[in-house]
């Protein structure tokens, strides 16, 4: 029997996923464009950008990419991960710095 990818992936990744395929379509219809014609300058099937805008995890990130883009939302996907944003790091980053430096002393 044949597994599907999705159920595998935590739920936490399925509903942020839905969540962006339902974002993704709802800019497209704010902007009025058809589903050829985002599909046409995507460079995808119609098929495909029905399941992107289902959230659908067989779908590449390289598809999602060019999606935003189209949608001129691709800055945002830019922004995800950048250190800045990274809290968790950024607080072990911090507990990783040095209580105090001490100098070397050279010829003593």
């Amino acid at each position: 029997m044949k597994r599907r990818f999705a159920n595998v992936l935590p739920l936490p990744v399925q509903k942020a996923l839905r969540a962006l395929g339902s974002d993704m379509r709802d800019a497209r219809l704010r902007r009025r464009i058809p589903t050829a014609l985002m599909a046409e300058r995507a460079g995808i099937s119609r098929t495909t950008l029905v399941k992107a805008e289902k959230g659908d995890a067989g779908v590449s990130m390289g598809i999602y990419a060019t999606l935003l883009f189209v949608l001129g939302l691709i800055d945002r996907l830019e922004e995800l991960a950048t250190a800045g944003r990274d809290d968790v790091g950024l607080a072990l980053e911090q507990e990783r710095l040095p209580k105090r430096i001490r100098l070397r002393r050279h010829g003593v």
